[in-house]
């Protein structure tokens, strides 16, 4: 996704549209005003650090019962960080 507005679902100074679509824009990642992948991209972090934001960024958002998940996934991937 590029800073310009061109294909995405956002007007020029809104967020994503209230639509939910799975696999473009899934809803548990375009609350706010930046989409979680947008802003991993934009701070250029790699993979595991870009999960961990990924995971924390939708604990309790994707399926409510599965914050604690969430936020083990997270973990994981930062001790894998970590010790790289």
């Amino acid at each position: 996704m590029t800073n310009s507005n061109q294909g995405s679902n956002q007007g020029p100074d809104q967020g994503p549209d209230t639509c939910h679509d799975p696999v473009s824009h899934p809803a548990h990642y375009t609350r706010g005003k930046i989409e979680v992948i947008d802003f991993i991209e934009d701070q250029g972090f790699g993979y595991h650090l870009g999960q961990v934001i990924k995971y924390v960024s939708r604990a309790g958002y994707k399926d409510a019962t599965s914050r604690k998940q969430d936020l083990e996934k997270a973990r994981w991937y930062l001790t894998r960080e970590i010790e790289r």
